[in-house]
């Protein structure tokens, strides 16, 4: 006979010598086996969806379902997982090549990659302030960084520090945010956005609030006002990206006039006195 409802055969009933056989056992479906990727993609889900503050190995075990202990075969701490974690954002960045002519250029591509790198999870500038970043994956990235600043004939003593300034600007422009973002989600009673919340009113009440100053006890800032607050992240990241750039610019020589880097030491190695004088910017 024939299921009239979908045309396959019936089931036949069992034959006389199968009737005192077990039941066959039903095979559960292939687990896909735990990896260090998988982890490492689990802790991100709840990164995103709890911050840092809740993102725990027991979290993560329970993202995957599996217990904690299986995780450590895998990363060795959490430690260990936020650097994984850290690491795996910059999968694929191709830093800028050196170009002495064009090296602010280089330096503005890589800020503002780096910036959306880490706007793309919750909580990543905190993770990333809290982990030196020279681990073996990415010591390349500082070496390039590096050369971009030396190939540019900045003095070595400012291209050493340059690089960390500028992955601090980075870092805390991104952290506060990420903070903006928590501060939107808290009054709106719902969950943080990955995109930066709409930060035109407040920008406009704030200039508003500054332009109604008394301008004789706050000048400046009544004829700053309309300037003191941008409601734009990007213009505001790329107006104090502009500002280090123009500073560490001032550091360079002038082949012009014959001059040599300074890097603001003596010719001992010792701090060189102030004169008064900042570094000249011709």
């Amino acid at each position: 006979m024939t299921d009239a409802a979908d045309g396959t055969p019936a089931s036949p009933p069992p034959s006389p010598w199968e009737r005192w056989r077990p039941a066959r056992a039903r095979v559960a479906p292939a687990r896909t086996p735990l990896s260090r990727d998988r982890v490492v993609e689990a802790a991100f889900t709840v990164l995103d969806r709890q911050g840092l503050d809740g993102l725990s190995m027991r979290q993560v075990a329970a993202e995957l379902g599996v217990t904690v202990s299986a995780l450590y075969a895998h990363v060795s701490s959490k430690d260990d997982l936020l650097e994984l974690m850290y690491t795996r954002l910059f999968e694929g960045f191709k830093m800028p090549e050196p170009d002495p002519e064009r090296w602010q250029e280089r330096v503005r591509d890589y800020a503002r990659s780096a910036r959306q790198r880490l706007l793309s999870h919750r909580d990543m500038a905190r993770i990333s302030m809290a982990h030196v970043p020279f681990t073996a994956e990415l010591l390349p990235h500082v070496e390039a960084l590096l050369a971009i600043f030396r190939t540019a004939r900045l003095p070595d003593r400012i291209a050493a520090e340059a690089g960390d300034l500028i992955s601090t600007y980075i870092d805390g422009f991104v952290l506060e945010e990420g903070m903006w973002e928590e501060r939107a989600a808290q009054q709106s009673g719902g969950a943080p956005s990955p995109a930066r919340p709409d930060w035109r009113e407040m920008a406009g009440e704030m200039q508003n609030y500054f332009a109604s100053l008394p301008a004789e006890d706050f000048p400046h800032l009544q004829a700053l006002a309309g300037l003191m607050v941008t409601p734009s992240s990007d213009e505001r990241f790329d107006i104090g990206l502009e500002i280090i750039l123009r500073g560490l610019a001032s550091y360079l020589p002038d082949p012009a006039a014959g001059e040599v880097p300074d890097d603001g030491e003596g010719s001992d190695g010792r701090e060189a006195p102030d004169d008064g004088r900042s570094p000249d910017t011709t």
